[in-house]
């Protein structure tokens, strides 16, 4: 479990202390309807994270919908994954796989997904590609029975399971799960990001806490500045953990957060991938106002930076991969990338709003930034 206490400030001298601050990488919050599980980078075994979602899987009775971005079930922890499916296939449960295809080219942020398309329309269920030209179909859920929701920044592969900072979220509700089911037949039906997440945020009630989900494109402008507003509210403390920051709205509340000190600031990001990125808005010159707002950020709040592995496709695949946002006692969490791209994406998001999960959440943001040096920009 993880620790309560949310203000962890200095750095340790080692991984292995900061780990041991961290308590097991494997780390579960169990909230009643909601649990969460961290995941760190080489915390956990893969077959740990597959019997997980297996577990997920196995009391389905009548229904399994997945979006998943980047699945691959060719390895021995996937196995166990594809065996949970399978099985509820041959039992008689309706099985749907929504999968990322037709990829525009090579980017940074997100990498490209390792998904097999040949493999995927092997299997004995009911696949659909969805074409991410321009934008991708970035989803990592699955909803069950329509009754619980599997969801967060994890992708259904090894090196995601134990080489990448990730979070997964279980939530078990009706309500939240037909937010997810409206979202999947938005997709399903059309095969094309343009159009989908039109599904209104609503607040629900789940064992107490207040939980919203948001789902892009359609409401990704309304995501970024949902987010920002909090943020900007923030009198105690903020927490990010995200790949790369390049959503205009949240930049410019961060910033101004940072220069009133009005609470404290801290994160982690992807230190290669935010160098790409810094170095793509400096070559496009659209993007080239974000520089200054990024740079202060970075400098200006506790931000750590993982120097991940430059993609390519045979490399090890070790990203700092958590996107996560807490403002005081709100989270934000999921596909999202709390960029630009992003909200052009079809991309899914929950709001959560409990103090002990915001608690929580901020303990492992913080943990995971012990583990890295300052974030360094590029001059």
């Amino acid at each position: 479990m993880l620790p309560a206490a949310a203000a962890t400030r200095g750095r340790p001298a080692s991984r292995a202390a900061a780990r041991s601050r961290l308590g097991v990488a494997f780390s579960v919050i169990d909230a009643g309807s909601i649990e969460i599980t961290t995941l760190t980078d080489g915390g956990q075994r893969a077959a740990e994270v597959a019997r997980g979602i297996a577990g997920f899987l196995a009391p389905a009775e009548r229904s399994l919908d997945l979006a998943l971005y980047d699945v691959r079930f060719e390895t021995d922890a996937g196995g166990l994954v594809l065996a949970s499916l399978l099985a509820a296939h041959q039992r008689g449960v309706e099985v749907r796989l929504l999968y990322n295809v037709a990829h525009p080219g090579p980017i940074a942020v997100p990498p490209p997904p390792e998904t097999t398309p040949e493999a995927i329309e092997r299997l004995p269920i009911p696949t659909r590609g969805v074409a991410g030209i321009p934008d991708l179909m970035h989803h990592k859920f699955a909803v069950r029975d329509r009754e619980a929701v599997w969801t967060g920044s994890t992708n259904w592969t090894d090196d995601s399971w134990t080489r990448q900072e990730n979070v997964i979220a279980v939530v078990r509700s009706p309500d939240i799960a037909y937010a997810y089911t409206l979202d999947f037949e938005q997709l399903w039906k059309t095969g094309t990001v343009e159009g989908s997440g039109d599904v209104q945020p609503r607040p629900e009630s789940v064992d107490g806490a207040r939980v919203r989900a948001w789902f892009c494109p359609e409401h990704g402008e309304a995501l970024s500045h949902r987010v920002a507003k909090h943020i900007g509210k923030a009198r105690e403390r903020v927490r990010i953990a995200s790949p790369v920051l390049t959503s205009g709205p949240i930049l410019a509340t961060l910033v101004e957060v940072v220069n009133e000190r009005r609470c404290s600031v801290a994160g982690v990001i992807d230190d290669t991938q935010v160098d790409q990125v810094f170095q793509q808005w400096k070559t496009n010159g659209v993007s080239e106002w974000k520089i200054p707002l990024l740079l202060r950020v970075l400098e200006g709040g506790d931000f750590s930076g993982k120097t991940s592995t430059p993609w390519q496709p045979d490399a090890v695949h070790d990203f700092m991969h958590a996107k996560v946002v807490v403002a005081d006692d709100t989270a934000f969490l999921g596909s999202f990338n709390f960029s630009r791209s992003g909200e052009r994406n079809a991309e899914n998001v929950l709001e959560i709003r409990d103090a002990g999960i915001a608690d929580r959440l901020a303990a492992f943001v913080d943990g995971v930034r012990a583990l890295y040096p300052p974030a360094t920009p590029p001059a």
